[in-house]
């Protein structure tokens, strides 16, 4: 069993479901629930329940969600270290789906945006005994880049799933990710935002492998793992650097599902990825990406976020 360290948010999700995503301007009936979420919470879930040891560093408030993120962590068996700010609330995510199980999702940060460098800094005597840090961008991108930097001082490896699309980004932070995790949408724009590119997310999945590889070294030479959604996976891999794969870019079908709610599954993936890099850091690389593959596929099969994570069990049937 290996160690991974989530750095990142934990939401409060309000979830509406519907036949229909709504239109604007449009009124739909639906069902209403809430539960735990964000994509760092989401993400700690799932490494924890892919047997990963695993701490959790986050921002909360002083309210009930706060109350929930202690309670739900110690559930899981998960370390939690909250640098807790009074004056905000914890972060909150609106979430509506429609009955393919696709999503639309806003997010208000609150404590979240607030994580401090200073709080990350303390926590140097964790990162010491990390395997994995793992970290996402619905946190302050100054905490982000500092947790990076811990995990690589403590020689762990580190990940850095570039989502939401729109948050922002440096070279610099990118640099210090060994592996990247960006759905189609994610690549997309952080090729815009750093390379100049132009890239139709939905026709990632159709383009040439090597071309496709190209585009990921020219915008960072490190390892990227794109999810695809329902057409799987594509890593590149930088020269040299192959994780003990065969190749330098490949790509993996997706696993079969019954989908009822994708919300989160791409925060399985990365959860799931690294409890997999923590538990077997010497296999080729393949084998982490395969296991969170099918791991993400189960997780849309439940509905909710950090509650629909599966446990390693339930992938053994």
């Amino acid at each position: 069993m290996g160690t991974v360290i989530v750095v990142g948010s934990y939401n409060q999700d309000h979830a509406w479901s519907s036949d229909e995503l709504p239109a604007p301007g449009a009124t739909r009936l639906g069902t209403y629930a809430s539960g735990p979420g964000g994509k760092g919470f989401n993400q700690a879930v799932a490494a924890a329940r892919a047997g990963a040891r695993t701490a959790f560093v986050t921002a909360l408030g002083e309210d009930a969600a706060a109350a929930d993120a202690r309670a739900l962590a110690r559930d899981e068996g998960i370390e939690l270290h909250a640098e807790v700010h009074p004056a905000l609330p914890s972060g909150t995510a609106g979430i509506f789906i429609d009955r393919a199980g696709r999503n639309i999702i806003t997010v208000a940060p609150g404590a979240n945006a607030a994580l401090g460098t200073g709080f990350i800094d303390a926590m140097r005597p964790a990162f010491n005994g990390a395997d994995v840090v793992l970290a996402q961008l619905e946190v302050a991108p100054a905490a982000v880049q500092a947790a990076l930097a811990r995990g690589r001082e403590a020689g762990a490896t580190t990940v850095l799933n570039p989502a939401p699309a729109n948050a922002p980004t440096t070279p610099a932070l990118l640099a210090l990710a060994d592996v990247l995790t960006p759905n189609e949408t994610e690549f997309a724009a952080l090729l815009a935002r750093h390379a100049g590119g132009s890239v139709d997310p939905d026709a990632l999945h159709a383009m040439p492998a090597e071309a496709l590889h190209a585009l990921c070294q020219s915008l960072q030479a490190t390892t990227w793992v794109i999810t695809l959604g329902g057409h799987g996976v594509f890593v590149s891999h930088a020269p040299g650097h192959h994780r003990r794969d065969d190749g330098a870019c490949y790509r993996l079908a997706a696993e079969p599902a019954k989908p009822v709610d994708t919300t989160g599954a791409g925060d399985a993936f990365s959860g799931a990825l690294c409890a997999a890099l923590a538990a077997s850091p010497r296999a080729p690389f393949r084998e982490a990406v395969a296991f969170a593959n099918r791991y993400a596929a189960r997780s849309t099969e439940n509905h909710g976020a950090a509650l629909a994570m599966p446990h390693r069990g339930d992938l053994q049937d």
